[in-house]
């Protein structure tokens, strides 16, 4: 699916000097007042792993503009909390993430209408905004894909042993040759020369994103489906023995135990996959830094593709990755109208000037959903590459991000830790399945959301 390209007409007309703040509409981003007047910026980043880069974004701006931009980073699994102590200091943030329409219900006394900014007029498809009424509150800045991460070189070592479970990758199109295959990996992980099929489960608390809402959206995307529904204030887990079919598949099929797997990290499964430990890990297509970055990595780019995350859901066989985005840029209403300029400003350079997109898509490694993108302008990393590969399948259906629709953060925390339970044998599968539909209700009807 390629991006649409559009094209924007009009030119913006000389104002005096009185209304230069107001201005919206400069692709050059050009600068006409002093560094004084013109604000300063706080981006409050949410991924740690792209700090760095988001410091350096920050820096070469600064050298260009004069514009003072700070960025700080939220530890992982603690971004709400974060953003909660920031957001009323002195010096708040003037950009911060809100994670949809749920996130913006949360900080709505927050976030700035956006409907009159030039990074929206960029936006391809307008429906993905934040909306309420006639406002815009929120704008993705990224589209995202995640599936099952698969190193292509073990597996054709695999399908070159004698009696292996397939001939081809193309084989694997739902769970049951998933599992028949991953399982007699895992049996024969001393021939391959791996410690197990799937990299460990990261458990450990503020570490268990991808299976409390990243997992967890397949199961509430099958059930949405089903009734024809965006969001439910109770749902039933309907999937749940399929969201089951795959935890059971990670966490007894691995590198660890289940009964160590609530003291995994992110970091630690990310680097067992580097360094060919094993063949298969849960991720996003943001993976592929952690992966070229571990020291002594072993996995080449032609070899690191994606598998749809199979649970035995009937025509999964036409089931694409997962794409979307629960990344929305807002801007802070509270903070003085310089500053929100500054951050208007800051935005449309990053995503309209050259030096700006290449940031982008070679250093953060974004899909960007905006017209100052071609398809030149892609990025060029292995898993971008597969997610642009699922994108154009029109075979095939997405699983769309409804994990915007989750109640709130402490429920997914209270599911992980039930997960985390689970894993270590100190709680039954239907406990953790009345967890899941009764912290959902609860959420929701606290949170009014």
């Amino acid at each position: 699916m390629k991006l649409k390209k559009m094209l924007l007409t009009g030119a913006v007309s000389l104002m005096a000097l009185a209304g230069l703040l107001g201005n919206l509409g400069h692709s050059q981003v050009e600068r006409t007042v002093s560094a004084e007047d013109e604000g300063s910026v706080y981006y409050l980043n949410f991924k740690p792993e792209v700090e760095d880069v988001w410091n350096k974004i920050a820096e070469d701006y600064t050298a260009e503009t004069g514009v003072p931009v700070k960025v700080v980073t939220a530890a992982s699994g603690n971004y709400e909390s974060t953003l909660k102590a920031e957001i009323t200091k002195a010096d708040a943030p003037t950009l911060f993430q809100i994670n949809g329409p749920i996130g913006y219900l949360n900080w709505k006394d927050y976030t700035k209408d956006l409907k009159d900014t030039e990074i929206y007029a960029h936006l391809v498809n307008k429906e993905l905004a934040v909306t309420e009424g006639e406002g815009v509150y929120g704008i993705p800045y990224v589209v995202e894909g995640y599936g099952i991460i698969y190193n292509d070189a073990i597996l054709q070592k695999y399908i070159a042993l004698d009696g292996a479970k397939i001939a081809s990758i193309d084989e694997i199109n739902n769970f049951d040759k998933l599992k028949e295959v991953a399982e007699d990996m895992q049996a024969r992980k001393d021939e391959l020369g791996i410690e197990g099929a799937f990299a460990s489960t990261s458990l450990a608390p503020g570490e268990d994103w991808r299976w409390q809402t990243h997992l967890a959206n397949l199961p509430i995307f099958y059930e949405y489906r089903d009734k024809d529904v965006k969001d439910l204030d109770e749902v039933e887990f309907t999937y749940a023995e399929n969201f089951k079919n795959i935890f059971d598949l990670y966490i007894n099929n691995s590198t660890v135990g289940p009964e160590v797997l609530t003291g995994k990290s992110v970091t630690d499964s990310m680097a067992e996959f580097a360094l060919e430990k094993a063949a298969f890990v849960q991720n996003g297509n943001w993976a592929w830094s952690q992966i070229a970055e571990v020291s002594g990595n072993k996995v080449l780019e032609e070899n690191i593709k994606f598998l749809p995350i199979y649970t035995g859901v009937e025509g999964e066989e036409k089931q694409s990755i997962s794409v979307g985005t629960e990344n929305f840029f807002s801007i802070n209403s509270q903070a003085s109208e310089a500053d929100q300029k500054a951050t208007e400003d800051f935005l449309a350079w990053l995503f309209t000037s050259d030096k700006g997109k290449h940031y982008v898509t070679e250093e953060l490694g974004f899909i960007a959903p905006f017209d100052t993108f071609t398809d030149e302008d892609a990025p060029k990393d292995p898993l971008a590459l597969e997610v642009s590969r699922y994108m154009s399948n029109t075979d095939l259906y997405n699983i769309d991000w409804n994990f915007t629709s989750f109640p709130s953060q402490a429920f997914k925390d209270f599911f992980g830790q039930a997960l985390g339970q689970y894993a270590s044998g100190s709680m039954e599968w239907e406990d953790v399945k009345e967890a899941f539909i009764t912290s959902w209700a609860d959420e929701k009807a606290m949170t009014g959301n």
